[in-house]
């Protein structure tokens, strides 16, 4: 009895130890949903159908991309942090839900340092300060003029509360010292809808949903967020040329629910690795003002990290809070 349950528990381990990475041979057999926890329409709904596009091109196999926006991105995440950990449900976000809206809510139904398993990095992204044409500025210091000239009357719109172009415009009215007003939407789309129909004056938006409206002259880039000049913009200056020290941008990442499989976890790192040098996928990211991203894993967990850390002391130094 003793060597029949020995052998029976030995097998067992052993169906265990086989288990992950025929499971991850067989990754995937069947469609997988992208959740990206924004509107349609935004920077993150376009990098998510970039690579949703190649994922199934080279599986074989069907990759939805769903969007479930709202509360900052909670919604969809939380939507992923619940779902089976088997590879089949995966987030793709902008970095509210996984490095921010932490130190933001005072309460969240997930936990954002734990809920997750890091697959990789998928892009970086400049943040571009954008002005409606009417916006008599052409530049920082004279978007600042405006500014202290009317405090309190500016408003500047942003894709959310806790957003990375959220806390950029934080970031502007503390370094500058102007009063303006957030102006929070349900996605960037909205946002630059007002833009565009000059019900917001300007805002702080991600390169890829900026570019063809500043291309076509629909709106006007008047800085970039970032530490350098981006290559897609090359003749806007930085806001750091006129407020030294000035710096925000953004990324996309995408991540899977605690607790998948380490093969799965592998073979999707391996996969994304594998499309973000395609030739074609970085022409195109390139063409949106965006970086393939070049870390995975482990490291994108460091990564993710190293952003919570920083955007926690932007979220506590400009007030922002949710109830």
């Amino acid at each position: 009895m003793y060597r029949h349950c020995r052998r029976w528990v030995l097998a067992a381990c052993g169906a265990l130890l086989l288990s992950g990475p025929v499971f991850a041979q067989d990754y995937p057999s069947r469609p997988v949903k992208i959740i990206v926890p924004f509107p349609a329409g935004g920077s993150n709904d376009i990098i998510a159908r970039i690579v949703a596009q190649k994922l199934a091109e080279r599986s074989g196999q069907t990759f939805i991309v769903e969007n479930r926006g709202g509360a900052g991105g909670n919604i969809g995440a939380e939507t992923v942090a619940s779902a089976e950990a088997d590879g089949y449900t995966l987030l793709l976000t902008a970095p509210p839900p996984l490095t921010i809206n932490g130190s933001l809510y005072k309460k969240l139904p997930f936990d954002p340092a734990k809920a997750f398993a890091p697959v990789a990095l998928i892009a970086s992204v400049p943040i571009v300060l954008v002005v409606n044409p009417s916006v008599p500025a052409k530049n920082v210091g004279e978007l600042i003029a405006l500014a202290k000239a009317k405090p309190g009357t500016m408003n500047f719109g942003s894709s959310g509360m806790g957003s990375t172009n959220h806390l950029a415009g934080e970031l502007l009215k503390g370094m500058a010292g102007i009063d303006i007003v957030h102006v929070p939407y349900r996605g960037a789309a909205p946002a630059m809808n007002d833009l565009l129909a000059g019900q917001i004056p300007f805002m702080f938006d991600n390169m890829p949903a900026v570019l063809p409206q500043v291309q076509g002259k629909a709106i006007n880039a008047i800085a970039v967020a970032g530490a350098k000049r981006a290559d897609a913009l090359p003749d806007v200056p930085t806001v750091a040329e006129t407020i030294p020290g000035f710096e925000a941008s953004s990324w996309f990442g995408l991540v899977a629910p605690a607790k998948t499989p380490a093969p799965v976890l592998a073979k999707l790192s391996g996969e994304l690795d594998a499309i973000l040098k395609m030739p074609d996928v970085k022409k195109r990211l390139a063409e949106l003002g965006a970086e393939p991203g070049t870390v995975f894993g482990h490291a994108f967990g460091q990564f993710m990290a190293d952003e919570t850390a920083k955007w926690s002391k932007l979220v506590k130094a400009s007030g922002a809070t949710v109830d």
